[in-house]
């Protein structure tokens, strides 16, 4: 049903079928927005929600003109995840696709576009602790992913002008019920897992649902203040928590024990740039057991002020970060194999 007083919209979402891309695609229609996705597979979910699919490539220009026809509202959700992967994949998804997205909004008059970054555009392996979004680009990025997607939300922001409003976006770590990503590592990991570094370092996250409430946020906001076009924001919890805490919260989600033991973030990055080497001169595709990118992120702090999506954007965490675990437990109980106790 839509919101009083709130026209449904039609709304194109890139990576529909995604973790992210699937939780805004399930926001939108719990609104009322009439919801299109374009995505490289068929979708059982989405095809129950009623949303209209359409497969393709991100990088086949035609294909996503053809997607964004008539609609009001592009999200670019679809990327290449981190942290492994062949550096021309990266460029080519997160890059040129993101240049497609742009093209297709411009042909096909779409007005508003709003992009998913990270906020691996600004880590350098370093500590970040409370930065906003003033912090400049690294002139060095760890990761092939963090390097293509710094370069995808520059094209993003210099495409804001009179026609076209943009907003990227920089969510932290987003997990919860439905994740392939962090919280199946984590658990894949646990018997090796180890800590890296001190275990001081703080983290910011993102529950999945607070992370889409975000994206429709900025939507409708570039619909209203046409002056914030152009903008990046983080987005989190709001609440930095211990990295290791964190991973410890998860695994007892899964029924699983804390990690135990600990190496040093000087040692894990030096394994994890020598690995990185291996594998490229062995040219094996499958991800190293460690990387410099994984190592530095588990080691060092990463939290962000996200007081501009606050005050802009209106953006509040609305599910706790103790209540998003609940959830996760809830979920990863009713999965196959269920309690995954050691």
């Amino acid at each position: 049903m839509t919101l009083p007083g709130r026209p449904s919209e039609s709304v194109l979402v890139t990576g529909g079928g995604g973790f992210l891309g699937r939780a805004v695609v399930h926001a939108l229609a719990s609104r009322g927005d009439r919801v299109r996705s374009f995505s490289r597979h068929y979708h059982a979910e989405l095809e129950a929600l009623g949303i209209e699919q359409l497969r393709g490539d991100i990088a086949d220009a035609g294909a996503l003109e053809r997607a964004a026809s008539g609609v009001d509202v592009v999200f670019h959700t679809a990327a290449k995840p981190p942290p492994w992967g062949d550096s021309a994949d990266y460029h080519r998804t997160n890059v040129l696709g993101t240049q497609n997205v742009i093209a297709a909004c411009r042909r096909r008059h779409v007005p508003r576009l709003v992009y998913t970054s990270t906020p691996s555009v600004v880590f350098d392996g370093r500590d970040l602790r409370g930065v906003d979004e003033s912090l400049p680009y690294p002139e060095r990025h760890t990761s092939a992913y963090a390097a293509t997607k710094a370069l995808a939300e520059q094209v993003v922001i210099r495409a804001a002008d009179e026609r076209l409003r943009t907003i990227a976006l920089r969510p932290h770590q987003i997990w919860g019920p439905g994740d392939p990503h962090f919280v199946p590592r984590i658990i894949a990991r646990a018997r090796r897992l180890r800590r890296i570094g001190d275990g001081r370092n703080r983290v910011d996250t993102t529950y999945i649902d607070n992370a889409a409430e975000a994206h429709l946020l900025a939507a409708d906001a570039l619909k209203s203040q046409p002056g914030l076009s152009g903008r990046v924001y983080f987005i989190s919890q709001g609440e930095p928590v211990p990295a290791w805490d964190m991973v410890d919260a998860i695994l007892k989600a899964a029924g699983l024990g804390p990690v135990r033991g600990h190496v040093p973030h000087r040692v894990a990055a030096t394994m994890g740039r020598v690995l990185e080497k291996l594998y490229q001169w062995l040219r094996l595709t499958k991800e190293p057991p460690l990387t410099r990118f994984v190592a530095d992120a588990l080691a060092t702090s990463h939290w962000f002020d996200i007081g501009a999506a606050r005050r802009d954007l209106g953006y509040a965490p609305t599910v706790s970060t103790e209540e998003g675990l609940r959830r996760l437990e809830a979920w990863l109980q009713r999965r196959p194999g269920g309690n995954l106790k050691r």
